[in-house]
């Protein structure tokens, strides 16, 4: 075989070569790793596991951990607590 038949071919595999491994690195990085969701809304441990503030205060007595949260917000945003509260503000308005 002549000398330049062998570099050809030579060339030939070594540009395949690199292609397929480039092909590869590429495939590699398109590749998404997806972390399971810890948002603790979407968790039902904690809806599950009593009230920190059990022990302290006794309108957290029964509550569950997300019960509280929710309890928290609705407070600081002034929804009403009770069923007299919410038929007062009806009278209100």
């Amino acid at each position: 075989m002549k000398k330049s038949t062998m570099n050809t071919l030579i060339g030939s595999a070594l540009a395949a070569a690199s292609g397929i491994f480039v092909y590869r690195a590429y495939q590699e990085k398109n590749t998404v790793r997806v972390e399971p969701d810890m948002d603790m809304y979407n968790s039902t441990e904690i809806d599950k596991r009593e009230s920190v503030d059990a022990l302290e205060d006794s309108a957290e007595q029964g509550l569950s951990q997300l019960d509280s949260i929710y309890r928290d917000e609705w407070q600081a945003n002034g929804f009403p607590q009770t069923h007299k509260e919410m038929r007062e503000l009806e009278k209100d308005q």
